[in-house]
């Protein structure tokens, strides 16, 4: 499983031209799953994003986490995470989880999310999206478990 996580003052994704989810303060995530990718890996993932301290106390030291901001997720999916380039000028996704084990690790990920009690919102899979975001710092940390 790889995230790109940028920390965020508001994030948005679309789809034909409709916002189908937003965001204010929290983490923009963009998350790709790999064949071997369970539980485990979800429940590490969960924990170590929802416990990452990079949003400034009142010393302006990156101390707190999104939930002690109050902060929210938009998660959105991103097989090209696992884009193999070393051959060619053509990207291979072959080491990218098949849609199916994909679509559910990642509805599986969001659910575990949100039931840590951080707002959640998403993408939708395998659409064609359009995201923007306000980027905060910026600060983006890449987790590959």
């Amino acid at each position: 499983m790889k995230v790109v996580l940028q920390r965020v003052k508001q994030a948005q994704v679309t789809v034909d031209e409709e916002v189908i989810g937003e965001i204010e303060q929290g983490f923009l995530l963009l998350v790709g799953f790999g064949p071997d990718d369970n539980d485990e890996t979800l429940d590490y993932l969960v924990h170590k994003i929802t416990n990452l301290r990079v949003f400034e106390d009142e010393a302006g030291k990156l101390n707190l986490s999104l939930k002690d901001v109050q902060g929210s997720i938009l998660s959105v999916s991103q097989f090209t995470l696992y884009a193999n380039t070393k051959k060619g000028n053509r990207p291979s996704f072959t080491e990218a989880a098949q849609p199916e084990q994909a679509t559910q690790l990642y509805d599986d990920f969001n659910h575990r999310l949100a039931a840590t009690g951080i707002p959640v919102a998403t993408g939708k899979f395998g659409a064609n999206m359009q995201v923007s975001l306000i980027n905060d710092g910026p600060v983006t940390i890449i987790y590959e478990k």
